[in-house]
């Protein structure tokens, strides 16, 4: 009998949870008045915390704000196009008869 204790391995030990009442919306209305409570500071502090807390949440969360956006950026692109064609045709029919009339010699 001696033996079998000898080589009897322990019990693992057991991880008892108990868990508790968590309100998550409750969390994030005290981040956000003490996040709140920091920018009226005007600290360096409160500055980080509203950016970290930006990143956290998502690029442009609002998506009227980024198709905005987007809606802005896909017009300034369109108005560059317009410019450079407008400016090609220029080039082409004032300043490319010329360049061809030099380089065969007729000039």
């Amino acid at each position: 009998m001696a033996l079998r204790r000898f080589i009897k391995l322990p019990k693992h030990q057991q991880y008892r949870y108990k868990p508790r009442y968590w309100d998550p919306e409750k969390d994030e209305l005290k981040e956000r008045m003490e996040r709140i409570e920091s920018l009226k500071k005007g600290d360096t502090e409160g500055m980080k915390a509203r950016i970290a807390s930006g990143m956290k949440r998502g690029y442009m969360a609002d998506s009227r704000a980024r198709n905005k956006q987007m809606t802005r950026s896909n017009l300034v692109l369109l108005f560059i196009v317009i410019f450079l064609l407008g400016a090609s045709y220029v080039f082409m029919t004032v300043y490319l008869p010329e360049i061809i009339n030099k380089i065969e010699g007729v000039g």
